[in-house]
């Protein structure tokens, strides 16, 4: 249990570090309150709320992306590998 605690806390500081530099590069080319909905009306939050909301959202897709890969790094259990092939 402690491994996989292990392995998920990695992920989520990893794809927390890729949330920060995501967040400093967009906004070194984006400005808050510039935004708009879908190309209407700007955006009514603070840019702090932007800043925010663009962390917790960039930090939720790079957690998503590196689990993902973890996934699919993982070996199977050995109790699974055994009982697909029928050894008991």
């Amino acid at each position: 249990m402690h491994g996989m605690r292990h392995r998920w806390m990695s992920v989520l500081w990893a794809a927390f570090l890729m949330a920060g530099v995501l967040e400093m590069v967009v906004f070194a080319l984006v400005e808050p309150e510039s935004l708009r909905w879908f190309g209407g009306d700007t955006l009514d939050l603070s840019p702090r709320a932007v800043y925010t909301l663009a962390f917790f959202v960039f930090w939720a897709i790079t957690a998503v992306g590196a689990a993902l890969a973890l996934l699919l790094c993982t070996k199977p259990a050995d109790s699974v590998v055994e009982d697909a092939a029928g050894v008991r």
